[in-house]
């Protein structure tokens, strides 16, 4: 796993912005102000989706929410904290995103939180992957990236949210369905990754459709394919890898948890402050606007949607560690 590094910030999101939600107004009970734990950089997937969702749900619930960042360990650092340390009294929760909540301990025995020391809260958005590069990079092609692993083997950087995240699995994935080898890159989440490609400090950056979307759209990225089951509505001339020849569909979802033990009450409150927000029409624009895959997964159900993904997760790095630990 990449060095990891501890660093902590605290920033109050304004909600002037959200749209008045006074018909569906609730109190939330636990506290007036609840901490937010993030495990990746500001900027990245998990930041984007934050500022994105708590404005409204700050409306909500009448609460202010104060992100505090914890990059390092592909989020294992916050998550860790979150489950072994913080009270479970609703004041602290964590954004959790799938696959690296659980490929971190399946990947590292010295990672010792696991899914059963939280208490999910809800899935979010549900965010594909893709692979995107500089607009001044000479790859202009998915069939270019493609050429240019194959004649130089281990020698094309492409870059990651970090080791065990989504985009270094869909890199692994790929690697193996394309018969290629990459020199895997990993960053402390999806925004350095990401800004890293603008700057050509390398050639690809694996990442996601939600976060680096505003950056195509503007020009400053080019989306070369993504891992979707059918093209992006928002990136409508972009191939998916399936359709290309490789069945590779892979991203990352993303949505709220809390430690072990919250009570009921306080876990049905976010829960259902959470579904208004992604049933308000302006915050679903939002989302679009920033091409966000809106994928409410609530209570219970989040619960088993984590558990699923573990033993999926499990069985794919069974397929691939052997490679992934020669390298």
């Amino acid at each position: 796993m990449k060095q990891r590094m501890y660093l902590a910030c605290a920033s109050a999101l304004a909600i002037a912005t959200a749209a008045p939600l006074a018909a569906q107004d609730m109190q939330y009970t636990a506290a007036n102000e609840v901490t937010v734990l993030q495990g990746f950089a500001a900027g990245g997937g998990s930041d984007a989706l934050a500022q994105l969702v708590q404005p409204y749900l700050a409306e909500v619930l009448g609460v202010n929410f104060v992100n505090q960042y914890l990059p390092g360990a592909t989020g294992a650092i916050a998550w860790t904290r979150l489950a072994k340390q913080e009270p479970n009294d609703g004041t602290i929760i964590s954004i959790t995103n799938t696959p690296m909540l659980m490929t971190n301990y399946l990947m590292n025995p010295a990672i010792t939180y696991t899914i059963e020391e939280l208490t999910p809260i809800a899935n979010v958005v549900t965010d594909p992957g893709l692979a995107v590069v500089s607009p001044n990079s000479p790859l202009e092609t998915f069939e270019d990236m493609l050429n240019a692993a194959r004649d130089n083997p281990r020698t094309l950087t492409v870059g990651n949210s970090g080791v065990g995240g989504d985009d270094f699995f869909t890199s692994v994935m790929f690697e193996r369905a394309a018969g290629v080898e990459f020199q895997k890159v990993p960053f402390q989440g999806d925004g350095p990754s990401m800004t890293a490609a603008m700057g050509d400090s390398i050639d690809v950056s694996f990442n996601n459709v939600g976060i680096t979307y505003p950056q195509i759209a503007a020009g400053n990225l080019r989306a070369l394919v993504v891992f979707s089951e059918e093209r992006i509505p928002e990136l409508p001339d972009v191939p998916t890898a399936r359709e290309l020849g490789y069945d590779v569909v892979a991203g990352s979802s993303r949505g709220y948890s809390a430690p072990a033990g919250m009570p009921d009450d306080i876990r049905d409150q976010l829960v259902e402050g959470l579904r208004i927000v992604t049933e308000n029409p302006d915050f679903q624009a939002a989302a679009a606007a920033q091409a966000m895959n809106i994928d409410f997964i609530g209570g219970d159900d989040y619960t088993a949607f984590l558990e699923n993904q573990f033993v999926e997760f499990s069985a794919i790095w069974e397929e691939v560690k052997d490679d992934v630990q020669n390298q």
